[in-house]
């Protein structure tokens, strides 16, 4: 693990290589699993607000989904936010192209500009997870099978997970903490890597 600030960061960020391959996977990880995307407390209040806008990009079944059980739910194994999901699977802001692969809802209102918040910050950082404690914050890689074409794509473009998620890394904490983070990632692979 690496600190910054109050940050512990695994190694595996600046060691594993990831860049999503939508065109393989299909965008899986919205619609596989057992449980919503986890939601930061303050992104409740974002998703009942811009609910409205949303609504007209989603499918009926999340729509109905969403009016059923609220624009978020409470994860029935650790107490924690998670996104709406349909009939038990997948997230229900999931909407998909026409070759079948799924997109956020939440996402293309935001790119179309019909509301000003891009998607939950989890979805974002995907696969880093952000576990919070009491006096630290654990930045974690989560290791999925169904991301394997995303690993590989990664190896063959020589992308870092922290390289690959530098959108979202800066705006969960800032350019600083990405800065200082890219310069701990260049230092461990001097270190390890040479």
């Amino acid at each position: 693990m690496i600190q910054i600030d109050d940050k512990l960061i695994s190694e595996d960020i600046f060691a594993e290589s990831f860049v999503c391959n939508l065109t393989k996977c299909k965008g899986a990880c919205c619609v596989d699993g057992d449980t919503g995307a986890p939601l930061e407390k303050e992104e409740l209040a974002i998703l009942d607000d811009i609910f409205p806008k949303v609504k007209p990009y989603l499918r009926p079944e999340g729509v109905k989904a969403i009016e059923e059980q609220g624009t978020w739910v409470i994860d029935d194994y650790d107490g924690g936010y998670v996104t709406t999901l349909v009939n038990g699977s997948e997230c229900a802001y999931v909407i998909f192209d026409e070759k079948g692969t799924t997109k956020c809802g939440i996402e293309k209102a935001y790119e179309d500009g019909a509301v000003d918040w891009k998607k939950p910050i989890s979805c974002h950082l995907y696969p880093i997870r952000v576990n919070e404690y009491k006096t630290f914050t654990a930045l974690n890689y989560h290791e999925w099978n169904i991301c394997k074409d995303a690993c590989t794509l990664g190896s063959e473009l020589q992308v870092r997970i922290y390289q690959f998620l530098k959108e979202p890394l800066i705006r969960k904490y800032g350019p600083e903490f990405y800065e200082t983070l890219t310069e701990a990632a260049q230092e461990w692979e001097r270190e390890f890597n040479s």
